[in-house]
């Protein structure tokens, strides 16, 4: 589907670039909203108004609902994409992992998504492919090392970044395969669903539940669920529809950059010599693995 306007672009071509300053501040809203809230209560909040919103569209506009079969497939990305990915960065923003450092970690999403998908989908990593994955994680490891030595941040907090990392890996992959055909409004509604549902217990189990409802607060929350929640992911969803799983994940490597400018700007985060650098190798290193095609593609 390629939708051309007056100045001859395609939704592609907009959606692409628009989806990474909007995932950018993914971690930015989480780091100004988690000073008032919890991190799974933050997230059980916001998941039940943005599903709310997207089912309430869907009646209103009589869209169509995924089958049962369908609904369960979409219940499964839900959790890894929105509980898993989601749940794992809040939660280590709120132990003190800074928005740029996490945004990195989760970045090497691309790698691992053609790591994976060499069992997934048949493919073989090419020796170019293998340069680009070493490069990543050496970068990774810099960053994160800088970070550490210095008190910004825990280990708890990037093990919980890595999971995060391989939650959003499998859930865009199972996207790709089972899920290309739902109807997006009400399909991206029951993953939100499905992610309250596997957040909104540990929430109440784990947390204390109390949220100061500043305007800080409220404007964070609304920037997630509208901006992020609604915008963004349509985005991704269009993206992955259109586009190979892989060309999407690409998209991943250039949040950290961004990401790093707005927390610098916003929440004065800086870096040292050795984590710019890890930062230009990592992208580096996912720039060789997206650019290079699998053998056997």
């Amino acid at each position: 589907m390629n939708l051309r306007g007056g100045l001859g672009l395609t939704l592609g071509t907009v959606a692409a670039p628009l989806f990474v300053v909007l995932w950018s501040t993914g971690f930015i809203g989480a780091k100004f909203g988690l000073p008032h809230a919890e991190p799974l209560t933050f997230l059980s909040i916001r998941f039940a108004l943005a599903s709310a919103a997207l089912a309430l569209w869907t009646l209103v506009m009589r869209g169509a609902w995924p089958s049962r079969r369908q609904g369960a497939h979409l219940a499964f990305v839900g959790a890894l994409l929105h509980g898993g990915y989601l749940g794992g960065v809040f939660v280590a923003i709120w132990l003190g992992v800074g928005a740029a450092v996490s945004a990195l970690v989760v970045s090497m999403h691309p790698i691992l998504t053609v790591f994976l998908a060499r069992w997934v989908l048949g493919e073989r990593m090419t020796r170019v492919q293998w340069a680009g994955l070493c490069l990543g994680v050496v970068g990774v490891v810099l960053v994160v090392g800088e970070k550490l030595s210095v008190g910004a941040g825990s280990m708890a907090g990037i093990g919980l970044c890595l999971v995060s990392l391989l939650s959003i890996s499998i859930a865009t992959l199972y996207q790709k395969r089972f899920c290309t055909d739902a109807p997006m409004g009400s399909g991206t509604a029951i993953q939100f669903a499905a992610a309250l549902a596997t957040l909104g217990p540990l929430a109440l189990w784990l947390e204390t539940n109390e949220v100061a409802w500043t305007g800080e607060f409220v404007f964070a929350l609304g920037w997630l669920v509208v901006v992020l929640s609604l915008g963004a992911v349509g985005l991704l969803m269009v993206l992955i529809r259109q586009d190979s799983a892989g060309r999407v994940a690409s998209l991943f490597f250039l949040v950290p950059p961004c990401t790093a400018i707005m927390a610098w700007v916003l929440f004065g985060e800086t870096f040292g010599i050795t984590a710019v650098a890890g930062i230009v190798i990592a992208v580096s290193g996912v720039a060789l693995v997206m650019r290079s095609r699998p053998s056997g593609s």
